[in-house]
């Protein structure tokens, strides 16, 4: 069960993340890309961060990936400088998968009620 400090330290990173990710990466494969949660270690040392894709393809996925990753130093730098944190976590990006099963189970309530 995470406790107070962790969920505000998550708030401050989606909020902190997004506006790096806009403002300081110039890498086009993550300009779709929009944080969704965030997930802080215990001990605060490690943060997954989710995301979404508006793309279905799967290059699109691969590719976001690839520029998050290549850019996890600099977010991480920038989180840093941001956050008024002893230690800035270790960072992960995961894609969110619930955002797609989200939108896959609309469209099928969507069909249900065509027919």
């Amino acid at each position: 069960m995470p406790n107070y400090r962790d969920r505000r330290l998550a708030q401050e990173i989606l909020k902190e993340v997004n506006d790096i990710l806009r403002k300081k990466v110039r890498d086009p494969r993550v300009q779709d890309v929009n944080i969704t949660d965030i997930h802080v270690t215990g001990d605060l040392q490690q943060a997954t961060i989710y995301y979404s894709l508006l793309s279905d393809k799967a290059s699109d996925k691969q590719k976001a990936q690839e520029g998050l990753n290549k850019a996890s130093g600099l977010v991480r730098r920038e989180l840093g400088h941001a956050l008024s944190i002893y230690k800035t976590p270790e960072l992960f990006f995961e894609l969110d998968e619930s955002v797609e099963y989200g939108s896959k189970i609309d469209q099928m309530i969507r069909d249900l009620n065509k027919e």
